[in-house]
């Protein structure tokens, strides 16, 4: 397929990967010439795929996910200070004169089903303390929520989180007792297929409360479950994952997708 654009996502594993559907999806929607791969890359093999890619003028660039998000920052440009903000990188975009550049399409992908949600001042629960977990807590900061308080197997890790992102909380292990919250948002694979479940007592969030949960194999999770049997909103990880890409995309191929094909599109991915 040479001389067509192309854009790849890149992780270790990578085969549960839906980014190619999407942008796939989008492409034969638009009618345009590209292609979307997945490649499986090492940790010790990363910056020489990237070095090898630069030199394809075809390669338009690439979404990162587990485990590169963090070290890929060492390896391309960084204009927008996301080592600084965000300090994890999901999308990687070839520049026309060659260059390579990182950015986070994750922080806005995750905030987009709420944003019509007022958030300001109200008290947030957030799982995990990776990389999903900083394009979270980034998001949340810049809408003004509360008390952050977020569980996680690691105390230290979460505590300096929610110091770099200026939020004041507290950190629980994952057995702690759920505090009341307006919105609970899963960023850990707690709940994916193959992974531990995550079972917990959603009786103290109040009845207006928000569950969020970025698992999306399975799309309807345990928590999500647990959330509908007692009324709760919810929001699934396709919501995130479709957002994100959506700003990918058109990074990469320079136009924004179709227009009025989300419901066909998460059709397809929940076949």
């Amino acid at each position: 397929m040479s001389g067509v654009p192309y854009a790849e996502v890149i992780g270790d594993p990578i085969a549960q990967s839906k980014s190619p559907l999407i942008h796939k999806f989008w492409l034969d929607a638009l009618g345009m010439a590209g292609d979307y791969r997945r490649a499986q890359i090492k940790p010790e093999d990363l910056a020489a795929h990237l070095t090898e890619r630069r030199t394809d003028p075809d390669w338009r660039g690439c979404n990162v996910t587990i485990p590169h998000k963090v070290a890929v920052m060492d390896l391309v440009d960084d204009p927008g200070n996301v080592r600084g903000t965000i300090g994890a990188m999901n999308t990687i975009v070839r520049q026309p004169d060659g260059s390579v550049i990182g950015t986070n399409t994750d922080a806005a992908g995750f905030y987009a089903p709420l944003a019509e949600t007022d958030l300001t001042g109200a008290p947030v629960v957030v799982i995990g303390a990776g990389g999903a977990a900083r394009a979270v807590l980034f998001a949340l900061a810049r809408a003004g929520v509360g008390h952050v308080t977020i569980l996680n197997r690691s105390p230290l890790k979460a505590m300096g989180l929610l110091a770099t992102f200026g939020l004041k909380g507290e950190v629980l292990g994952l057995d702690a007792q759920l505090p009341p919250a307006a919105l609970l948002v899963n960023s850990s694979s707690l709940g994916m297929t193959g992974q531990p479940p995550l079972d917990l007592d959603l009786s103290p969030l109040p009845g207006d409360a928000i569950v969020y949960d970025l698992v999306y194999a399975p799309l309807q999770t345990g928590l999500l479950k647990a959330a509908e049997a007692r009324g709760l909103g919810s929001v699934d990880g396709l919501d995130m994952l479709i957002g994100q890409a959506a700003l990918a995309f058109e990074l990469f191929f320079g136009a924004a997708p179709p227009e009025g094909r989300d419901e066909e599109l998460r059709a397809r991915l929940v076949a």
